[in-house]
């Protein structure tokens, strides 16, 4: 018996003994769920490949759909979304659950027709979800191969011909030449019987992506061609990947944790399988594993961070027809966001509403994003969590909006400074860990209120954020958005301006203004447009004000189809309140999710020294003139790629990849290369192309790696990407594993390169 039915076997007899797989197997018809009206029985049944859930309507004849239990990223029970909070009064929490899915997919909300069959699929589900993340590079790439046979195998008679086979080959991106393949199909084909079984299909499969790239590194140090002994090993990670401390007992362990051959293991060597699951794993990857970890000083003032933010985060679509929804804020909290805003209205029966102002987007309670706000803040980072409120509500609905936010997150919720006394810096990430702060106006200063001087409930007044007053600043304004630039000039209630502490939000003067009458626990917000005015002009000051204060700088108002600035421009000045629309794709949400991949995923990433030391004068747009001055060379040799996603779904149509390598960083440091493209392969590409670069601010500069299908008549189709910062790549041989549109991960595909990082003498 191969290992790989050896594999399979052993895995379904883990589930047999599972009741809730068995019973998700046998199939159960449930209701799904989409609107107060829109109720319909599904059946709904786990294939036995145990990846796949089928469903199918009871009416709609031979229509199914399917989905794989990898694109489900966690099952919520109960009443946890809004539409099953809106038929809660019909089904009991017991019997309804949410399945979420990855990326930007809509949730799918689920009642069962008992609690026993409810709980059998949340657990059953969540067991899936185990299994899968904790299984290793090569049970991955197993299952893979697995799904792909089943895909091609379309008499379902569990073996392949050749013309299956070479179907098959489209399906996966490569165009081979048919004699070659035909040649490796017969080579595989051990039993003779002109098809392909279960374990020569993985012998077929083996032929097909034998690494020759790999193998030639591999070849240049084995001592005998045919291992790597603990020496080989040792020469390769000093030379190659530059490994410094302790390489005898990280060559051992790498032999303990990648070799599947016991002999070698015995004689403390590696075979190539070894040597190719360690380039493929996390330790062989481009982002070096132990800047993954939370391992920043996080005991310094929240000026000196930089902090991941969101705009409109109540919005899943555009601003002006959008959808609001509770679930914008659990996305974006649970991708570690630490800075969430909120718009607040008037609402009906004297309750707050949060939606896109004077647009036709949908309305939720603001009640409800409070409890959202309670149950996730949270579950990704113990560290603080700022609501920045957009507040147009009336002095009555401002106290019931105070009163949600000191019932329903209690001791979470930042009420005084930390130890009682009248503070002169910002608190750090870990003083506040576990706590929310609210950013807002604030009646006086926080002197004043700590000294009970203010007792008039109606001094202060509150202007809508700077957000809706200055889209007049920009330019092409429109009739509907002057309308929406109307100062309110509605009071402020005492009992909201007491919930503000360390973020009273005021309206920015001058750096000079500033310098003069700031506090530190004062915030302005800045326009896009604002902020690179800033910039342009005073880049050096920016920064400077920047290491005291905290900026939030959000998108123009005219950015109605929720798009995005670059929020490089702004790190650069030391903003660290980026606010970004999460629910919109693209390279904006790249670097952002780039950025903060760093320290442990927590939301905050400490800003380089040069920017956080009030001595030094960092200029974004000179950098050279700062002390820290040390500019560095990149070399990347863009090696090969492997199983890239097909992007165009035309019949036959095969990927014709290049890689792009951008720099984003100063403006100095932008700069993009690209390799040349090649004819019809997204399954094993190889370039061996050089691509070179200078960065002024490594701290500072973020590396995006893009794959793209080349297209001459027309714009190149987007295959995948990875970003990261600078400081976290790793040098020598590296596998980069790509990702979607969504942030995804795509398995198996990835991209193999050489890194040299060296100083610019």
């Amino acid at each position: 018996m191969t290992e790989r039915q050896m594999a399979s076997t052993e895995r379904s007899l883990r589930i047999q003994a599972d009741d809730n797989l068995k019973s998700m197997i046998v199939g159960t018809v449930m209701r799904k769920i989409k609107s107060r009206t829109w109720k319909k029985q599904r059946y709904f049944r786990l294939q036995e490949d145990c990846m796949t859930i089928w469903y199918k309507s009871k009416k709609a004849g031979n229509a199914h759909s399917t989905f794989s239990v990898g694109d489900v990223e966690a099952v919520r029970e109960g009443h946890q979304s809004e539409v099953l909070l809106s038929i809660a009064d019909e089904f009991p929490p017991d019997r309804c659950f949410t399945l979420v899915f990855r990326g930007r997919r809509g949730n799918l909300d689920l009642v069962a027709e008992s609690t026993e069959e409810a709980r059998s699929w949340i657990n059953g589900i969540r067991k899936l979800i185990d299994n899968l993340e904790n299984m290793g590079q090569r049970e991955k790439l197993d299952q893979w191969i697995c799904d792909w046979f089943k895909k091609a195998d379309k008499n379902r008679d569990g073996q392949m011909n050749f013309k299956e086979i070479r179907d098959l080959l489209k399906m996966m991106n490569v165009d081979m030449n048919e004699h070659h393949a035909l040649r490796l199909f017969t080579m595989a084909d051990k039993s003779q019987s002109g098809t392909l079984q279960d374990d020569e299909f993985v012998l077929f499969y083996k032929m097909l992506t034998q690494r020759e790239d790999v193998l030639r590194v591999f070849q240049e140090y084995s001592s005998d061609g045919q291992k790597l002994t603990l020496q080989d090993l040792k020469d390769f990670l000093l030379e190659e990947q530059l490994h410094e401390d302790g390489v005898q007992q990280y060559a051992l362990n790498l032999i303990e944790c990648y070799e599947p051959s016991d002999t070698a293991k015995m004689l403390q060597a590696m075979t190539f399988d070894g040597f190719l699951m360690y380039l493929s794993s996390s330790e062989g990857s481009i982002f070096n594993p132990t800047k993954v970890e939370l391992s920043q000083d996080m005991t310094q003032p929240l000026s000196h961070y930089f902090i991941s933010s969101s705009h409109n985060t109540y919005l899943l679509e555009d601003q002006i027809r959008g959808h609001s929804s509770v679930e914008g804020y659990i996305r974006a909290l649970k991708r570690g966001c630490r800075c969430v805003e909120v718009d607040c209205w008037d609402g009906p029966n004297g309750e707050p509403i949060v939606y896109h102002g004077h647009t036709l987007t949908s309305k939720i309670f603001f009640k409800d994003v409070v409890t959202v706000l309670s149950n996730y803040a949270f579950k990704a980072s113990q560290y603080p969590v700022i609501l920045s409120i957009e507040n147009h509500c009336s002095v009555e609905q401002q106290k019931v909006m105070a009163q949600h936010l000191t019932q329903i997150l209690g001791d979470k919720l930042l009420k005084s400074t930390l130890d009682g006394k009248i503070p002169i810096a910002l608190p750090s990430p870990e003083d506040l860990k576990g706590k929310i702060l609210l950013k807002g106006k604030k009646i006086g200063g926080l002197e004043d209120s700590m000294n009970g001087v203010v007792d008039d409930s109606l001094t202060g007044e509150v202007s809508d954020e700077e957000e809706t007053a200055e889209i007049d600043d920009d330019h092409h304004r429109t009739d509907s958005i002057r309308h929406r630039g109307k100062k309110s000039k509605q009071r402020l209630s005492k009992e909201l301006s007491d919930c503000v502490v360390y973020c009273k939000s005021v309206h920015f003067s001058s750096f000079k203004h500033s310098r003069i009458h700031s506090k530190f626990y004062e915030i302005s917000s800045f326009t896009e447009s604002k902020a690179r005015k800033q910039i342009r002009e005073a880049g050096a000051e920016f920064v400077h004000h920047n290491a005291h204060q905290l900026s939030r700088v959000y998108p123009s108002g005219l950015r109605t189809d929720s798009s995005n600035f670059n929020p490089q421009d702004m790190w650069n000045a030391g903003c660290q309140i980026v606010a970004l629309n999460f629910q919109t794709a693209g390279v904006e949400m790249d670097l952002n999710d780039g950025l903060f991949s760093q320290n442990g995923h927590c939301g905050y990433v400490l800003k380089p020294a040069f920017m956080r030391n009030i001595d030094e004068r960092f200029d974004p747009e000179n950098p050279q003139n700062g002390d820290g001055y040390n500019p560095l060379s990149l070399s990347i040799q863009v090696i090969s790629g492997q199983q890239l996603p097909k992007v165009n779904i035309k019949e036959g149509s095969i990927v014709d990849p290049l890689v792009r390598v951008e720099i984003h960083g100063i403006q100095l440091d932008q700069a993009k290369q690209e390799t040349r493209y090649i004819d019809n392969n997204g399954f094993n590409p190889v370039w061996y192309d050089m691509l070179q670069f200078t960065v002024h601010a490594p701290e500072l500069a973020l590396v995006r790696f893009v794959v793209e299908d080349y297209d001459k008549t027309s714009k190149n189709d987007f295959v995948g990407q990875f970003t990261l910062p600078f400081s976290c790549i790793q040098p020598g041989y590296r596998h980069i594993h790509l990702l979607s549109k969504d942030g995804t991960s795509i398995p198996p595909s990835s991209l193999f390169v050489h890194i040299r990082i060296t100083k610019l003498t």
